[in-house]
């Protein structure tokens, strides 16, 4: 099915067309009438039925919490297995009655009531207190469910699960990211592109997001610098994406699309918050070479990939990206390498980071990157200009003499690159 922007789009594009002259009204019917049936999403049936299943689901908890303590174990979990295989029931009905988006409902509360159920069991026979360990085996229960239902609802329960179990893993190993939820989030991504769902693929990208926070937190702990991993966390989802949506592929592509603009966000949040924060997290002076291989391995790789891409492809949007996020790192490792002082050279290079990141979704025409860039540009700003620390005087020399170099870039490419009507 086509999606729902695409198609108010063509809608809109025949109707200039027809206004114009350009086809006739008889070949704009045509292809209408050739297009596949829209989705027809959430109806008022669909959203009562959906209202109503959730009330019974919390009447059917809040009466069996009400009498927990009178019922006996085994009904206990007679009732929890009960409730699962009911919602499973329930949605293998809804799916024969052509009525997907209740049967993915039942599917999701399925896999909530599985995850209740672990705890409960726990609770009840008072087996070994790993809550890190409980919430793995909920993940992938309803990772379990999700791709035999193509849930998407219960992939969000099982992405949910496995990012709490990741962020309590890397709290406790200290010392090295938490290689294991890793392969989870491939499966995860593997079932996104296999179903050819950009709402799977929202939920796979932005799942991503806990794992390189949590990893750069905990390292922040350990007198390494986290603004290095956030950067190169955001330089491999977009160098990633970029690269998957150069494949000749078109699931890949459509899963590469909404992955790089989670990294191109990413990216310029983490540009704002290492201007706005880096005076007081950032160690001045401190040993660039204690950051994780790792990390920089992976953000090597995403800017060498959008670079390759943007060669093999002949065209510069993928490789100004590249330079967006070799420029964030240079940055971060500029931060570190500084005495004292202001560090205008970093507050450079991050504004240049930014504008290459604006650049390369005009020229690719990604609406996200550009976006994310002027968000990027804009907070970078403020946070300059806002700093609690240095001479106000001269941030507004440095913006003003960032001012006019940008201008002055701006003649000069507006002399090389072809004009185009507007």
């Amino acid at each position: 099915m086509l999606d729902r922007a695409y198609r108010q789009r063509l809608e809109a594009d025949l109707a200039r067309w027809e206004a114009d002259g350009l086809i006739t009204p008889a070949a704009v019917a045509a292809i209408r009438g050739g297009l596949p049936a829209a989705a027809s999403g959430f109806s008022i049936p669909v959203v009562m039925g959906i209202v109503g299943g959730l009330l019974i689901a919390a009447a059917f908890v809040a009466f069996v919490a009400a009498h927990w303590v009178e019922i006996a174990r085994p009904s206990r979990f007679a009732i929890l297995v009960a409730g699962i295989v009911a919602s499973n029931a329930l949605g293998a009905w809804f799916v024969r009655t052509e009525r997907p988006i209740l049967a993915d409902l039942c599917a999701s509360v399925g896999a909530v009531i599985f995850g209740a159920g672990i705890a409960l069991v726990g609770q009840m026979y008072h087996l070994g207190d790993d809550f890190a360990g409980g919430m793995l085996l909920w993940a992938v229960g309803a990772l379990c469910t999700a791709a035999l239902t193509s849930s998407r609802g219960a992939l969000a329960v099982a992405l949910v699960a496995a990012s709490i179990w990741t962020c309590l893993r890397i709290a406790d190993i200290h010392d090295g990211p938490h290689l294991p939820f890793v392969a989870l989030w491939l499966l995860t991504g593997a079932l996104a592109v296999i179903w050819n769902s950009r709402v799977a693929a929202h939920l796979v990208a932005l799942a991503a997001l806990p794992w390189w926070i949590a990893t750069a937190t905990e390292l922040g702990l350990h007198d390494l610098e986290p603004f290095l991993v956030l950067a190169n966390g955001a330089a491999l989802l977009l160098g990633g994406g970029l690269a998957l949506a150069a494949t000749p592929w078109q699931r890949t592509r459509e899963a590469g699309g909404v992955l790089s603009t989670y990294g191109a966000f990413a990216l310029a949040v983490v540009a704002v918050v290492e201007v706005i924060a880096a005076n007081d997290m950032l160690h001045p002076g401190s040993d660039a070479s204690l950051q994780p291989a790792w990390a920089i391995a992976c953000g090597v790789a995403a800017t060498i990939a959008a670079l390759a891409v943007g060669v093999l492809r002949r065209r510069a949007g993928p490789a100004f990206a590249g330079g967006a996020m070799a420029l964030m790192m240079i940055a971060t490792v500029m931060w570190q390498l500084r005495q004292t002082g202001e560090p205008w050279p970093a507050y450079a290079v991050v504004l240049s980071a930014m504008l290459c990141l604006v650049v390369s979704g005009m020229l690719d025409g990604s609406r996200a990157r550009m976006v994310a860039g002027w968000l990027g540009i804009a907070g970078v700003i403020a946070g300059i200009t806002w700093a609690v620390k240095g001479s106000l005087l001269r941030r507004s020399a440095f913006l003003a003499a960032a001012g006019v170099v940008a201008i002055a870039m701006s003649a000069v490419l507006n002399r090389l690159l072809p004009r185009t009507e507007t």
